[in-house]
């Protein structure tokens, strides 16, 4: 069986590795299909391409894997059409966290075959006994489809139990030359980088979080280590950006992890996400000592009530404490806000700015958006339970319209009101991150004519 894989354009000059796609790729693999990678993202290819592409080949699959966002609503509506005017068209599945929280709605409006719900390595592997049989197709957990002008919503997959049974991302099928040139800004030019994961889901339930599937399963340690090992060897991988949810599940699981990287000697730059719970020192001390140059923490609001609003289970005492932590051990912090959600106001998100400036070294250009109640969420349910937001039609064809603008205003304050404080927040992020840049650039032009900095490479980006 041909199967074709999209890896969409995301309008980037450099993509990260589509890890969701390569997993799938793998389960293919290993069953013995034939499996393409279509890499529109490497080729900037227009959607009008992939019609002549289908055209010119025959698959008798093609599948497209995308998560919740206008941009990626937007995309998968061109790359829908682009298939489905092809003259040879395959049979057409979609899944990720985009169509997965309102399946009969994308199956609408891509017109696509199926919709794989939650994890599709096992999934994936009895549609392909199915295709086209409709009624092999209602055995199927964890798929939505369309017969003619009815769809059909089955009942969802258990979660796989063992994830390090699931065979690794098949990296021989992407240009991996492409992905590992999106370096971290701590590492040197010469790095190459990849993004992996540690396990599968998060131990928290925050309120504006989607998730495919509920609780944690972490790899173990050694699934993990022979991963990186053979991305050193055979890509000279330099930099692993953990891209899960949460490695940082537990301190215990943490140490463990970490004790594990440098008993196997992996000698690697690495930088995850993280909670600020469990950054404790003698945690972060370990961290450092295992290769971790960065810890991405989801702050989101310097104000207890609104904290546990989004059921972050934090407070800002834990979140203050940890951040000095984490600088303390030479990690740096990467500190991220929303602004908009219940209990929300112009002086907490004053806070929020304030942490940012307060810890922010100018490496990392941080700026605030709303809050966005995307389909599967807590919030999303509130956003239509409170008459905010009726469904995903709503949503995506009236509401979201940019990352960056109001889906929902779920505060007190006016959307006039609203939009001013965003503005005087990210002015004072922007002409901070600026000036730090500027006195940067200007020490590094002192070293070099005042002391003779034979080492300069020219003023670089």
């Amino acid at each position: 069986m041909r199967i074709l894989l999209v890896a969409y354009d995301n309008d980037l000059s450099l993509h990260g590795f589509p890890m969701g796609l390569a997993y799938i790729a793998a389960s293919l693999l290993k069953r013995g299909c034939h499996v393409e990678i279509y890499n529109q993202d490497k080729h900037h290819y227009p959607e009008e391409h992939l019609t002549y592409y289908l055209n010119k080949n025959r698959f008798d699959i093609i599948g497209v894997s995308f998560i919740a966002g206008y941009y990626q609503y937007r995309k998968i509506l061109k790359i829908s059409e682009a298939i489905n005017n092809s003259k040879q068209r395959p049979y057409y599945i979609i899944g990720g966290h985009g169509p997965t929280p309102e399946p009969e709605f994308f199956l609408k409006k891509t017109q696509a075959d199926i919709v794989v719900m939650g994890e599709g390595e096992e999934t994936i592997i009895e549609i392909l006994d199915s295709v086209g049989d409709a009624g092999a197709l209602s055995e199927i957990e964890g798929i939505a489809y369309r017969k003619d002008e009815d769809f059909y919503v089955n009942p969802r997959r258990s979660l796989i139990k063992d994830i390090d049974n699931i065979p690794f991302p098949a990296y021989e099928l992407f240009p991996i030359d492409y992905y590992k040139l999106r370096i971290p800004h701590y590492s040197p030019p010469n790095a190459f980088s990849m993004q992996m994961i540690s396990g599968r889901g998060c131990t928290f339930k925050c309120s504006f979080c989607y998730r495919m599937d509920k609780g944690f399963r972490p790899r173990s340690s050694e699934s993990i280590i022979d991963e990186i090992s053979m991305l050193k060897q055979h890509y000279q991988i330099t930099d692993i950006i953990f891209a899960d949810e949460l490695l940082m599940s537990s301190i215990d699981r943490v140490v463990h992890l970490c004790e594990n990287f440098i008993k196997a000697g992996l000698n690697i730059r690495w930088s995850c996400n993280g909670r600020l719970n469990y950054a404790k020192p003698e945690v972060l001390k370990i961290m450092k000592k295992a290769g971790c140059k960065l810890i991405n923490y989801g702050v989101e609001a310097m104000d207890d009530e609104v904290l546990k609003n989004m059921n972050k289970n934090l407070t800002v005492g834990q979140i203050l404490r940890g951040i000095e932590a984490t600088k303390k051990a030479e990690i740096a912090p990467n500190i991220n806000i929303i602004f908009g959600n219940i209990g929300d106001n112009k002086d907490i998100l004053n806070k929020g700015v304030d942490l940012i400036i307060k810890y922010e070294d100018g490496n990392l250009f941080r700026t605030i958006r709303p809050v966005t109640p995307y389909p599967g969420c807590p919030l999303y349910y509130y956003a239509i339970e409170k008459g905010l937001l009726k469904d995903a039609e709503d949503f995506y064809e009236n509401k979201h319209q940019n990352s960056d603008l109001l889906t929902v205003n779920f505060t007190d304050m006016t959307d006039k009101h609203f939009y001013k404080c965003l503005l005087d927040a990210n002015n004072r992020l922007i002409i901070n991150y600026s000036t730090k840049k500027m006195e940067t650039l200007l020490e590094e032009a002192k070293k070099l004519y005042l002391k003779k900095n034979i080492n300069f490479r020219g003023f670089r980006q």
